[in-house]
């Protein structure tokens, strides 16, 4: 009974101290360089490997990023506003100061990309899996990136800041906008912010 006890006890410390590690700044950092460096390996091994040539390359790297504006969605609709502590309590922590690091830790999204990789790699041709999964996990730092500046950067450009008032409209109107790199899959499923028009003052 007592080994049972220290036992949950030191997993519990363990997943406190992960908890902790995932609000700092080098973790946050840390992952972005550790999954620009995977999935760029993968783009690499995988166009080596063959990929169906050019073509294979190229089609493979808009899928990747097209399946991966997808996840993104998916994740930040149905994961990050459900009542799933592991997802829902950081994503609040953002939501409650959204310029501070919380992330998931730096090792747990590359381990996820190797295994998915491993397992597209048994039903698809190796070098396209590993092409397609390298795009998925590129456009994974390009969204950690423009999650980033949206929040730190003030923008000069008038299109860069309708991109990121739009994800800034989120925060206030939480059941909307729930792409950040991009709004497709919101007009797609109809939860894109549309402004409701004021109610005129009475007569």
């Amino acid at each position: 009974m007592t080994r049972r006890l220290t036992m949950q006890a030191m997993f519990r410390a363990g997943l406190d101290g992960i908890a902790r590690l995932s609000s700092t700044r080098a973790n946050y950092w840390l992952e972005v360089v550790v999954d620009a460096v995977l999935g760029f390996a993968l783009l690499v091994v995988g166009a080596r490997l063959g990929a169906g040539g050019v073509p294979g390359v190229a089609l493979a790297v808009v899928l990747g990023l097209f399946v991966f504006s997808f996840i993104e969605y998916f994740f930040h609709r149905w994961m990050f506003h459900t009542h799933i502590p592991l997802f829902e309590q950081g994503h609040r922590k953002h939501h409650e100061n959204p310029l501070g690091y919380d992330s998931l830790p730096f090792f747990l999204p590359a381990m996820v990309l190797v295994v998915l990789t491993v397992l597209l790699g048994l039903v698809l041709p190796t070098g396209f899996a590993l092409v397609l999964m390298g795009a998925v996990t590129i456009g994974y730092v390009i969204y950690g990136l423009s999650h980033f500046a949206i929040h730190h950067l003030r923008f000069r450009q008038a299109w860069l800041r309708r991109w990121a008032g739009a994800h800034q409209i989120h925060h206030f109107h939480p059941e909307t906008n729930f792409g950040v790199t991009t709004l497709f899959w919101d007009d797609m499923l109809g939860t894109r912010y549309v402004r409701q028009p004021r109610p005129l003052p009475p007569k």
